[in-house]
């Protein structure tokens, strides 16, 4: 199951250079997770202040 950003999304960043595969970008308003890429690994949700990405 991939992570998906919602729309509690802030657009900070924190999320994209976290990521180690590199699936995270910026969107028109939010970041976005590319399903395909994403391995699950959590280390987005864990740096957003937010909360924003979820497990779909």
């Amino acid at each position: 199951m991939a992570y998906m950003i919602n729309d509690a999304c802030i657009s900070c960043g924190a999320c994209e250079a976290e990521c180690p595969v590199e699936c995270i970008s910026a969107g028109d308003d939010k970041y976005v997770i590319d399903a395909n890429t994403c391995i699950e690994c959590g280390s987005c949700a864990g740096v957003c202040p937010v909360d924003a990405p979820q497990p779909e």
